[in-house]
């Protein structure tokens, strides 16, 4: 079997975890999430209205500014709702997940051992890395 199948029944695993199936869940429950994708709708206006503010051949300093508070604001609520909540904890479940996954890849890469590589203190930063090597 090449490296490649391998990836692929990776990736097959991956999509059988709980974490993957969480965000699974979370994305159709931010679909049907009227509320939610109202206040997208609204973000997305914001956004366009800023856009347009930003292109003008003379541009107002202060509705770029009050543009800008009302995306930080619309953004917020956005933030704010408990199903971009939950979605955004099943997305960080899943990342630290793969962040691990190559943790192992990248050391093996390297000519590490797979396993006995720690994926549980690498955060794959290198600005909080206390030195693995």
């Amino acid at each position: 079997m090449g490296i490649l199948e391998l990836a692929r029944q990776l990736g097959q695993a991956i999509q059988q975890q709980d974490c993957f199936k969480k965000i699974e869940q979370a994305k159709k429950a931010n679909d049907a999430d009227a509320e939610l994708q109202n206040q997208i709708g609204e973000f997305n206006l914001a956004r366009m209205s800023l856009d347009r503010a930003l292109s003008e051949d003379e541009r107002d300093d202060e509705k770029i500014k009050s543009l800008n508070e009302q995306l930080k604001a619309v953004y917020e609520r956005v933030m704010q709702n408990p199903s971009m909540q939950a979605y955004n904890a099943a997305h960080a479940e899943l990342e630290s997940l793969v962040q691990k996954i190559n943790t192992v890849i990248n050391g093996a890469a390297n000519g590490e051992d797979p396993f006995t590589i720690d994926v549980e203190g690498c955060t794959g930063s290198c600005a909080t890395c206390k030195g693995c090597h």
